[in-house]
């Protein structure tokens, strides 16, 4: 999971971090692991918070990310805060890194994404193995997700999500 975050954030950071003249380019490479590090650790924090899961699969709106997510802000704004202490970015070139970053990858790696495989790939590929077939239509989707999510707090999709961010 870390390996494709870090290659979503590679893919998305070069105009978000590298062609972005406020950020120096010395630290374009740390600035691009930092924000790996920062989201994964904002996503596990959110995957085990009392309805993060839900905040966490309730983020993709019709196939795109919803930028005022509770979860998506969390995210964003643990990372912007971050990147300012860490790299000395002003607010606003800390937000403007994030705020250009996580759409590309939050959405790539929540949603299905063509070879890179997101998290509901994951979910869709070994789900059925471990029950989360909700409504038994034969696939495991979004809806699947939401059903298990809302009807046992968490229930086997919250265990799934937490064995693949390691908790």
């Amino acid at each position: 999971m870390f390996e494709q975050l870090t290659q979503l954030v590679n893919q998305f950071g070069q105009d978000a971090v590298v062609n972005n003249s406020a950020v120096p380019n010395e630290h374009n490479d740390a600035v691009m692991d930092h924000a790996s590090t920062s989201i994964i650790d904002s996503i596990k924090n959110i995957a085990s918070q009392e309805g993060g899961l839900s905040q966490l699969t309730g983020a993709l709106q019709n196939g795109s990310l919803d930028m005022s997510n509770p979860a998506v802000q969390q995210i964003t704004n643990q990372l912007s805060g971050s990147l300012g202490e860490k790299f000395g970015l002003s607010s606003d070139a800390a937000s403007g890194v994030a705020g250009s970053l996580l759409p590309g990858v939050l959405g790539s790696l929540l949603n299905n994404s063509g070879a890179s495989g997101g998290l509901m790939d994951m979910v869709s590929k070994y789900g059925g193995q471990f029950g989360l077939d909700q409504n038994n239509d034969g696939k495991v989707d979004m809806s699947d997700a939401m059903a298990a999510v809302s009807n046992k707090g968490g229930g086997l999709f919250g265990g799934l999500l937490g064995k693949i961010f390691g908790k």
